[in-house]
């Protein structure tokens, strides 16, 4: 017991005594103070005391898919800042092959009493073939839940989400402005909202342009360099010379193929990445690509979140929010050289 005092004191910055009060339910310890003792308690693994149990406790888990592309952990700190500034505390469930699943990582929330949760990225939210049960569980249990960039329409959750539609759209323009007719996709899995989103959006930017996007223009891989580099070597082969790729890890590897098969971005072919994450300034060429305003999205996450925990009636409906193409050294006009006998499909 003693050793327990010290701990949850040492984290909250106060003493022994004030930790024991809160424990004991006694006067003299303001609400703020007793929120972050009990936050201790819960960060640091301890039970809370039988009559305090029934109280949910002031963590939020933050889930997200992955931390190796750049753009998770930026929606990671936005996010866990907002919290904090909340007096909310996240935990962190990261996703990981063979390791704890979104479902494990849900059970596990629930265990803890959390306030709410944020899933943000591509979880299996954002894949309508994959299983939903763990976030119905959630709904069930009326834990305040918000989605970041893709949404379970049957479920009702609000999600924040950047416009996959304005993204491409604005990419597309770009592209063609620059001279370039076999114009290319690199998407996710089939069933990655998002994704499809992208494509009708380009479908659509290719109708308005009096022409139509081949299916042989439109590849997909799973989400990261390697992928991005081997579905575009296929586009490569079929002689497209503009690349939009939906992250930027695929437009690196888009990138790669290019160069590998002798080509220069973006004297020859021209690439469009997706989300504008840390160092896309530091690549070689630096990376043309759609910024999502991660600040922005970030804080109306916590905002819909906090609004539920409360009790307000938040809409269940999708918040969209409006990209910026970020022009870089990765796109240039069509050159000569790739005119009808440079890049022209490969004969098999």
């Amino acid at each position: 017991m003693t050793r327990r005092l010290a701990q949850v004191a040492k984290k909250v910055g106060v003493s022994e005594a004030t930790v024991s009060r809160v424990l004991n339910g006694k006067p003299g310890v303001s609400e703020t103070t007793r929120q972050s003792v009990l936050s201790a308690l819960d960060v640091l693994g301890y039970e809370r005391p039988t009559q305090l149990r029934g109280e949910r406790a002031r963590l939020v888990g933050l889930v997200l898919p992955e931390l190796q592309n750049p753009i998770f952990p930026a929606f990671a700190e936005v996010i866990g800042g907002a919290l904090a500034q909340q007096g909310l505390t996240p935990v962190l469930c990261t996703q990981t092959k063979g390791g704890v699943s979104e479902a494990d990582y849900v059970e596990l929330l629930l265990q803890q009493q959390v306030s709410g949760v944020v899933f943000a990225g591509g979880g299996l939210f954002a894949q309508a073939d994959a299983p939903h049960d763990h976030y119905r569980l959630l709904a069930e249990r009326n834990i305040p839940v918000v989605l970041v960039n893709a949404s379970i329409p049957d479920l009702g959750f609000p999600c924040v989400a950047c416009d996959d539609a304005v993204a491409v759209g604005q990419s597309w323009r770009h592209l063609a402005s620059l001279g370039h007719e076999r114009i290319g996709l690199v998407l996710g899995p089939s069933d990655h909202i998002p994704s499809r989103r992208k494509l009708a959006a380009a479908q659509q930017a290719a109708e308005a342009a009096n022409g139509t996007l081949p299916d042989a223009h439109v590849e997909r891989a799973m989400f990261s360099l390697e992928g991005g580099q081997a579905a575009a070597t296929r586009l490569l082969e079929r002689g497209v010379t503009g690349i939009i790729c939906a992250s930027d890890p695929l437009a690196l590897g888009a990138v790669r193929a290019a160069r590998r098969r002798g080509h220069h971005v973006p004297h020859d072919v021209s690439v469009v990445g997706y989300d504008d994450s840390a160092f896309m300034t530091c690549t070689e060429p630096p990376l043309t690509t759609v910024r999502q305003p991660i600040e922005a999205m970030g804080r109306a996450a916590v905002d819909l979140l906090c609004a539920q925990i409360q009790g307000t009636e938040v809409p269940h409906r999708e918040l969209l929010f409006e990209p910026e193409l970020v022009v870089r050294g990765s796109t240039a006009k069509v050159s000569v050289r790739q005119g009808p006998q440079y890049l022209r499909p490969t004969v098999k």
